[in-house]
């Protein structure tokens, strides 16, 4: 492992990428203990169903649960929980079932394809079963499965056969809807429909999971397809939105700081922990899945600790982009399920309203079928299960979903840059060089020259959105391009809301000396000098009262702070200065 010096072989490996736990047990790797969830999962229900975003561990929990409650892992429990703390407070159910343990991200092939290949995945699956589990049944158990040539004959004949020598059957399935998924945002809504409604395969065989096994956990990323395979019948009980589950994905700040504090005191980790973890914040913290978790820590995503933790290890320093490359993968499929490409406009606006504000009210929909995810309540729930929103506060039945962090935030302003791009290709070169001279001499006017232009160009081909909403839109998008800073759209301060500030992110880019709060005013193409001269007063009082919030200061560190107005008249930049801040 390159996370891991040779000469300090004793000291755990970091499990940047794994997801078996019995391999994490058996070489040595780091393991944030999970298991206390197990009593909970237990109580909560026989049937239960679960949704988190991607890189969470969905599917190291699973692996752990498969080696707690298999019985062919009785002799091994010490050695892999005698650490843990289920170890010292076992169940009832440890190592007492069979375990079927199927992953349908494993599902692929052409449309044509999919049906022999699901049926092939899990007819091999059970195959495998009845071999590894035949000492529970009777010899030849195994020739017999293997005779069946439908894998829901098998699932029959498996159901028949368990009950006969009374063998508790627990079934496991990880990414129950990957395959769906795919197939909806490539084929289209027909041909999905197909499979998850009537007589379709992929329906007929979720027929047969409840009544055949003793206890069943289903894990994905949404409920769509839940609700199309159930049609409204409760399958399973949905823990999603329960808060006794709220940490039991993603990494609280106390096992961050175990952690950390692991490998520190390894010598292996040589930065502050506190620092290194206000470092992370911004980027990978605040996830809540629960309403009633909203007065607890928070969470981070896991993967995106660890990825930050094995450059530290490897290099000493955090990476030069906060994101995983990889999570790049995860957007891009992310984007396909919710068809950004394809949004009408009023889940378009639903976007643009996020990635300018911050946040959106709405209801939690615990289930909607593909067919309704164009209603608002739907898409903007299917926003908060990829991961894209999360529980920031509520007001009466509705809820506050906010963008959890910078890490997620990119990605909406990524998209707002792609649809402008899509009409009209930026300068990035152009851009990136305006940057770095305010950032590191104070020459702001390149850049929000350079903005302008570009949101006059592009705007002349199409405008996307009227008026103000679009200037916010198109500056939202290009301030973001460049890593200098953290750019905060409407941020509060002094009892008022500024357009932008661009936070200087000195723990990676020391090298930045200025910092930056932009006022942006847009007048109606038909505003008198009148107006236009009040409006300009009011954005410098404005921006005057925002720099004197106390907090400034701490934002802006030992940076110079520069006080910026822009007014546009229509698609033109028409004056543009720097404002004093007495």
């Amino acid at each position: 492992m390159e996370t891991i010096s040779s000469s300090a072989n004793s000291v755990r490996l970091l499990p940047l990428g794994i997801s078996d736990f019995g391999r994490i047990v058996r070489e040595n790797y780091y393991y944030v203990d999970k298991t206390m969830f197990i009593p909970r999962l237990e109580m909560a229900s026989s049937y239960l169903f679960l949704v988190r975003p991607r890189r969470f561990g969905k599917s190291l929990l699973l692996s752990m649960l498969k080696c707690y409650y298999d019985i062919n892992e009785k002799d091994r429990f010490d050695d892999y929980f005698g650490q843990l703390w289920i170890g010292s407070h076992p169940t009832a159910y440890r190592n007492r079932y069979a375990v079927l343990h199927l992953d349908f991200s494993q599902v692929t092939g052409t449309i044509d394809e999919l049906k022999a290949n699901f049926d092939d995945y899990c007819g091999t699956k059970l195959d495998g079963f009845a071999q590894q589990y035949e000492h529970l049944f009777y010899d030849g158990f195994a020739t017999d499965m293997k005779q069946r040539d439908w894998a829901t004959k098998k699932l029959n004949f498996l159901s028949d056969r368990a009950k006969f020598y009374n063998v508790p059957l627990y079934l496991i399935i990880d990414e129950y809807d990957n395959f769906t998924n795919t197939v909806l945002n490539q084929h289209g809504q027909d041909i999905y429909t197909g499979l998850t409604h009537g007589e379709g395969f992929y329906r007929d065989i979720f027929k047969l999971f409840k009544p055949n096994f003793e206890r069943v956990l289903m894990i994905g990323v949404s409920p769509v397809t839940m609700d199309d395979l159930t049609s409204g019948y409760n399958i399973a009980t949905n823990i999603t939105a329960d808060a006794a589950f709220n940490h039991m994905l993603g990494f609280s700040e106390e096992e961050v700081r175990l952690m950390f504090g692991y490998y520190s005191e390894a010598g292996l980790l040589k930065g502050d922990t506190d620092a290194m973890i206000q470092e992370m914040k911004p980027w990978y913290d605040n996830y809540c899945f629960a309403k009633e978790g909203l007065g607890e820590s928070r969470v981070f995503n896991s993967n995106m600790v660890l990825y930050y933790l094995s450059n530290q290890l490897r290099s000493g320093h955090a990476p030069d982009e906060m994101t995983d490359p990889n999570a790049r993968t995860d957007y891009q499929k992310m984007k396909r399920l919710i068809q950004l490409d394809r949004l009408e406009p009023q889940r378009k606006s639903i976007i643009y309203k996020i990635a300018e504000e911050g946040y959106i009210y709405s209801r939690l929909v615990p289930y909607f079928p593909a067919s309704e995810m164009v209603k608002f309540d739907n898409f903007v729930s299917l926003l908060y299960y990829y991961g894209m929103l999360t529980i920031t506060g509520n007001n009466g039945l509705m809820l506050r979903l906010g963008i959890p962090n910078n890490n997620v935030r990119k990605q909406y302003y990524g998209y707002l840059l792609e649809e402008y791009d899509r009409i009209r290709p930026a300068d990035h070169w152009r851009i990136d060089e305006a940057y770095q001279a305010a950032a590191l001499s104070g020459d702001w006017q390149p850049l929000v020259r350079t903005v302008s232009e570009e949101y006059e160009k592009t705007c002349a081909v199409r405008c996307l959105i009227e008026g103000e909403r679009n200037l916010q839109g198109f500056f939202t998008a290009y301030l973001n391009m460049a890593n200098y800073y953290l750019t905060a759209p409407e941020l509060e301060l002094n009892h008022g809301y500024c357009d932008f500030f661009l936070l200087p992110d000195l723990a990676r880019y020391p090298m930045v000396a200025h910092s930056y709060i932009l006022e942006l005013k847009y007048l109606k193409q038909d505003a008198t000098a009148g107006e236009a001269e009040a409006q300009w007063a009011e954005a410098v009082s404005q921006i005057a009262r925002y720099a004197q919030d106390e907090k400034v200061r701490l934002l802006c560190g030992p940076t110079q702070l520069h006080l910026i107005v822009a007014q546009y008249r229509g698609y033109q930049l028409v004056k543009l200065e720097e404002v004093n801040r007495t």
